[in-house]
């Protein structure tokens, strides 16, 4: 068995070092070419399809690769490897979002908002952007926060120092460099945390006695994939198949697709042939990653039961803690450097392009190019950089605010984040359709209704899956803006023209009937 090595050895703390000056490095190289605010917000239209790929799967792994979804499989209450089923509605997803992003993806467009302006008027339009600004922001806050308080953890530091090095970090290199900063560091991360995965997973392996035996003394029930029973409608049931498919389907089709932090990248694209390009390989390279870091996670399960100082330490703990913990006791010098440089970028990723997106809307949404008597906003390059310093700060001032209640908060911004996703989807599949509104005030009632709906759902039926808000609330906004609508055709500025390639579509057919056969062998071998 390998003996724990202790604490951040100084070879430990210079790696981390290195990583968190080459990224800072890295964002003023790129920030010194940058001209105006197209450079910044969306680098240049100059970004190809693997670059974009890379980071749109680093940002929604980072958080919960190496931390949560190990946690969820290993300790959580109600957890395991059911965590996977939420891979069968990636490539599924992946197919809308093909379509969905030709509805806004034109030349010279910084944010998607503008996209339903022509169909539903200026107002929704506004309504969309501020809803994206209130919630974003809050949950870039909470993340900061809960981040923050796993970096404490692994370098022995108190939450308010980690909440100011990582705000701080990533506040830096998001203001010099942009997107394009945040695009290459999530690439950068990603391969860290992959690696990292892979490297925990085999030092597990050694440190296990007898791994056989301990998996057949595991629970059976972490090792299960599919759960059939229970539909999450009223039940309690949050993590059956059927809402972690078709909720969970619903919930990336609006993240992916319609989340101005995500769609960012693809607007960033040089054309939208290299945007669908992107989500094709999103769609396509996500499952082996999460399957890494899910063996990462019941390795830690099988480690832990024989783990007697990883159990005290964990008495009374967030079990999201058992991956830091572990980390920081049991990882070689040098691994463990490399390890914690990838949570702390993972930390960073959680703030970076949030902010940068957040500054996007407010810029192009609201202020529209009008003149702001104060220093460093009367240039368009300085002022997308001083906004971006005002989002960062308020995310810091958020993430200190939450200090104390993480559980509550992080379920609530979950709750808040599911109530709004369905009927923001539904205003931009209907931009895609051939029809005009009567009036553009249907557009914000269908919205508002929507919202509603999920609003209700959450205060008469707590017992349903907060998943299936994500469609609810969509059929709810789509229904009235088809009741709203015309036979008529759209203008040719707004309305669905180009069909993504058949290949495409077809590949990621393949994709999906592959995840589930590989999850439904899975599922079989450990049970």
């Amino acid at each position: 068995m390998l003996l724990a090595t202790r604490r951040m050895h100084p070879i430990d703390w210079i790696i981390v070092f290195v990583y968190l000056v080459g990224i800072v490095a890295l964002s003023i190289w790129i920030g010194a070419r940058q001209k105006q605010q197209s450079d910044y917000y969306l680098a240049g239209n100059r970004l190809g399809p693997w670059s974009i790929a890379g980071s749109m799967i680093a940002t929604q792994c980072s958080a919960i690769s190496l931390i949560g979804a190990p946690a969820f499989i290993a300790l959580k209450e109600g957890g395991g490897l059911k965590w996977l089923q939420y891979e069968l509605a990636v490539p599924l997803a992946a197919i809308g979002i093909l379509y969905l992003v030709s509805g806004y993806k034109k030349p010279n467009a910084t944010t998607i908002f503008y996209a339903v302006e022509g169909r539903m008027g200026v107002g929704t339009r506004k309504v969309l952007s501020l809803l994206f600004i209130a919630g974003r922001g809050l949950a870039t806050g909470v993340a900061l926060y809960a981040m923050s308080v796993v970096v404490a953890v692994c370098l022995d530091l108190s939450v308010a120092s980690s909440i100011l090095i990582v705000g701080g970090l990533s506040l830096i290199y998001t203001t010099i460099g942009g997107i394009e900063a945040d695009i290459y560091s999530d690439i950068l991360q990603l391969l860290i945390l992959w690696l990292s995965a892979l490297a925990c997973g085999i030092v597990l392996l050694f440190l296990i006695e007898s791994p056989g035996e301990a998996l057949g003394a595991f629970d059976p029930e972490r090792l299960s994939i599919y759960q059939l029973s229970g539909n999450g409608l009223n039940d309690g049931a949050s993590y059956s198949l059927w809402p972690m498919l078709i909720g969970g389907f619903f919930l990336y089709l609006a993240y992916y697709g319609c989340d101005q932090s995500q769609a960012q990248r693809l607007l960033a694209a040089r054309d939208l042939s290299t945007a669908r390009k992107a989500i094709l390989l999103n769609g396509t390279l996500r499952l082996p990653l999460v399957l890494t870091y899910c063996g990462f996670g019941v390795l830690l399960g099988l480690f832990f039961q024989q783990s007697p100082w990883l159990q005290n330490q964990m008495i009374g703990q967030n079990p999201d803690f058992i991956a830091p913990y572990f980390i920081i006791e049991y990882m070689p010098i040098g691994l463990k450097g490399i390890i914690v440089s990838g949570i702390l970028a993972a930390a960073m990723s959680s703030l970076d392009s949030n902010i940068n997106s957040l500054s996007a809307s407010l810029e192009k949404d609201f202020l529209d190019g009008r003149k702001i008597p104060l220093p460093g906003f009367r240039e368009p390059l300085q002022r997308a950089r001083s906004l971006t310093v005002l989002f960062g700060l308020a995310a810091c001032g958020l993430a200190f605010l939450f200090s104390g209640s993480q559980a509550t908060v992080l379920v609530l911004v979950n709750a808040i984040s599911s109530a709004f996703n369905g009927p923001i989807l539904a205003c931009f599949v209907f931009i895609l359709l051939k029809r005009s509104l009567r009036n553009p005030a249907w557009g914000m009632s269908s919205l508002l209704a929507g919202i509603a709906t999920n609003a209700t759902l959450w205060q008469a039926m707590p017992q349903m899956s907060w998943l299936w808000w994500n469609l609810f609330g969509f059929l709810v906004a789509m229904g009235g803006l088809i009741i709203g609508s015309t036979g008529d055709k759209a203008s040719s500025e707004t309305r669905y023209r180009e069909a993504p390639k058949k290949s495409y579509l077809y590949l990621l057919g393949v994709v999906a009937l592959a995840t589930f056969a590989i999850l439904l062998g899975l599922h079989t071998v450990l049970q």
